[in-house]
């Protein structure tokens, strides 16, 4: 009965680290300065606290870098990691009963209609790839204001397509060729609700711009990467794809 529950124990053990987490990213249009300090201390002193209280290990809070002239000052990406998809759904709810959370986050949470902390918010739920089933903080050492973190998403012609292109980054061999050339990936995602279906999102991430552009340039003529984007099984399953470059924030905790 003890070797069978320690056996028990393993295996559990086992599945739960191989479990896919699921990711909550928000992205937030604010029209000023005034309504991004807002959104601020929401996020710093109320949402992440609870969060963390409620069972999310760590939040991630970022913003365009200021040489990307169309959106630097405008928008606010907020990712939340959970290891179950009950999480999600109860988060909610459990914010709601905090006293704690409704009183910092009382400017916020209690906005006038004539005077709203943001725009508008758009939300993407993700399941983590399982090649990568769970996010991982950057091991970086730059300061927070020098460091480029690459938000990218790759639409598919169809859903076919589209889960192909997961398998390339999965069985394909890509998520190990990010890893090997030391991109630091924080997390891959297939969109499960969101725009832009069907696509797939990841965030790399870099001590600062000319890492980013030497490690992109690696990539470029790595010759796993040569062979990959050749091999007649992965071909014509990207049809559109975009990209943000943004700085974490100083109470990021990712």
């Amino acid at each position: 009965m003890r070797l069978n529950f320690t056996f028990l124990f393993l295996a559990l053990t086992i599945t739960c680290l191989r479990a896919q987490e699921f990711y909550e990213l928000k992205k937030y249009t604010v029209a000023s300065a005034e309504q991004a300090a807002r959104l601020d201390d929401y996020l710093q002193n109320a949402y992440i606290p609870a969060a963390k209280k409620a069972g999310v290990a760590r939040v991630g809070v970022f913003k365009p870098i200021a040489s990307d002239k169309d959106n630097y000052g405008k928008l606010v990406f907020v990712l939340t990691p959970y290891a179950s998809l009950s999480l999600f759904e109860r988060l909610p709810s459990i914010l709601a009963k905090n006293r704690e959370y409704l009183a910092k986050g009382k400017d916020y949470i209690d906005a006038p209609y004539n005077n709203p902390p943001y725009q508008r918010i758009e939300t993407t739920l993700l399941r983590a790839f399982p090649g990568s089933p769970r996010h991982s903080k950057p091991d970086l050492s730059t300061p927070a204001s020098e460091r480029v973190y690459e938000l990218r998403s790759y639409e598919g012609p169809t859903e076919k397509l589209y889960l192909n292109k997961v398998a390339m980054f999965n069985e394909g061999g890509e998520i190990e060729l990010f890893k090997r050339l030391g991109f630091n990936a924080m997390f891959y995602g297939e969109v499960l609700a969101g725009k832009d279906q069907p696509n797939l999102v990841y965030m790399t991430t870099f001590e600062n711009m000319k890492s980013h552009d030497e490690h992109w340039e690696a990539f470029r003529n790595d010759p796993v990467w040569l062979k990959l984007k050749e091999d007649p099984k992965y071909q014509n399953n990207v049809s559109g794809r975009w990209t943000y470059l943004l700085s974490p924030t100083g109470y990021s905790e990712l």
